[in-house]
Parts: structure tokens; C-alpha cells; sequence
């Protein structure tokens, strides 16, 4: 019995061993080809990682006027024909008399009501936030013209 013990205890003490010697040969080798152990700045990880691109989305930049109000025609012309000429989602295109006659029935303050507010498809002063009353009233009258 006393045999089995010795031979235990060598065998754990051999094991030991080997596990310092493996830890000891193992660790520095490890480290080798690692460098220091601070990043240089042209190493940095962070400048490794960045996008290749970056895009900023920004409001456009509203379109500049002299100060004076514009006409219809040119206000047609800047916004509305965009959807009036060729009737885009289901706008009455310019001149059409006949989507336009029970339109002009309404009167001009409905017509003038439904672009400021906006209806159906067309957004608030079709899309236009910058226009005035006053040219909102001369764009209505243009179309009403041109449907005449």
C-alpha cells in the first residue's frame, strides 16, 4: 500500500512539473510577434474602422426670390406642373375642361381652400410651402383660366 502511495505522489508531483515547465515555455511565446502592449497612433483600431463614406441629409435651402410675389403662371410653372400637366396621381391636368368644370362650380375660395389645406394626393400649397396667399389666389386663377 505504501508503494501505490509513492507511485501517487510522483505522479501528481510529474504532472505539476510539466504544467509549470508547459506554462513557463507556453506564456513567452504567446507574446511573441504581439509588439508592445500600448497601440501606436498609427495602429489605432478606430481609424482602421471607419466608413468608407458618409452621407448628411439636410433640408434644401428654400428657393431665393427677389421679395416680390410671383405670378401664376410662375408659380404654375414652379410647383403646380409637376402634377397638372401630365395629371399625376389623379390631379386634373391643365385646361381639361371637364375635370375642371365641376372643380371651377365649387367657386375660386373652395379651389383656393383645397391648395392651401391640400386634398387627396397634393399636399398643403401643393408642395409649395413658401408660397403667399396672394400667389396661391394668382396659381389658382391661372388654372382656372387655362380650363376655360
Amino acid at each position: 500500500m505504501a508503494q501505490q502511495q509513492s507511485s501517487s505522489r510522483l505522479i501528481l508531483v510529474i504532472t505539476i512539473v510539466v504544467a509549470v515547465v508547459l506554462i513557463a515555455v507556453i506564456w513567452p511565446l504567446s507574446l511573441v510577434g504581439k509588439g508592445s502592449g500600448m497601440p501606436s497612433v498609427a495602429d489605432d483600431a478606430d481609424a482602421r474602422i471607419q466608413p468608407v463614406a458618409k452621407v448628411e441629409l439636410a433640408k434644401a435651402a428654400p428657393a431665393k426670390s427677389d421679395g416680390k410675389p410671383r405670378d401664376g403662371a410662375t408659380v404654375y410653372q414652379s410647383v403646380c406642373m409637376a402634377c397638372h400637366a401630365s395629371g399625376a396621381a389623379g390631379a386634373p391636368k391643365a385646361g381639361d375642361k371637364a375635370a375642371w368644370a365641376p372643380r371651377i362650380a365649387t367657386g375660386s375660395a373652395a379651389l383656393i381652400k383645397s391648395v392651401t389645406n391640400g386634398k387627396g394626393a397634393m399636399p398643403p400649397k401643393g408642395g409649395g410651402a413658401d408660397l403667399t396667399d396672394g400667389e396661391i389666389k394668382a396659381a389658382v386663377e391661372h388654372l382656372v383660366g387655362l380650363a376655360k
